[in-house]
């Protein structure tokens, strides 16, 4: 898993039409509302954020599929229950974090993956936070 670094230079820029509604189709004003810069939207803090793209099954459960990028924020501050990369035994890993007094679980979103236990003076570091997730239709 390698991160992928934001070109703020180039912008993912397109026309916003207005809201759609996912229920009977009516018709719509076809003429843009509004410009829409998807980077300006998605992220926050643009030093801080990189994109990875999934690899593997651990978080489908998450809805985090194979192939699927996530928004990662390196400046947010860790919490109990989030979704993180950990960096662990030399490895990146997305897992949710679940913080105990004297250890910490890394919990896949699949029941076919054993918890990670981390306890104090293991090789473990959080590299970011999952911000969203961008999925393909």
């Amino acid at each position: 898993m390698k991160p992928y670094a934001i070109d703020y230079d180039t912008t993912l820029e397109g026309d916003m039409l207005g809201d759609i509604k996912a229920g009977f189709p009516s018709p719509a004003d076809e003429e843009p509302r509004e410009k829409l810069d998807l980077v300006r939207l998605l992220v926050r803090h643009p030093a801080s954020t990189f994109f990875f793209r999934i690899s593997g099954t651990s978080m489908v459960d998450a809805e985090m599929d194979e192939g699927d990028i996530i928004i990662v924020d390196r400046s947010i501050e860790l919490y109990n229950g989030c979704s993180a990369v950990c960096y662990i035994d030399g490895e990146f890993t997305v897992k949710r974090v679940e913080m105990h007094d004297d250890h910490t679980m890394l919990i896949a979103a699949n029941p076919k993956f054993k918890p990670i236990r981390i306890d104090r003076g293991s090789d473990f570091s959080v590299w970011g936070i999952v911000t969203y997730i961008i999925k393909r239709a």
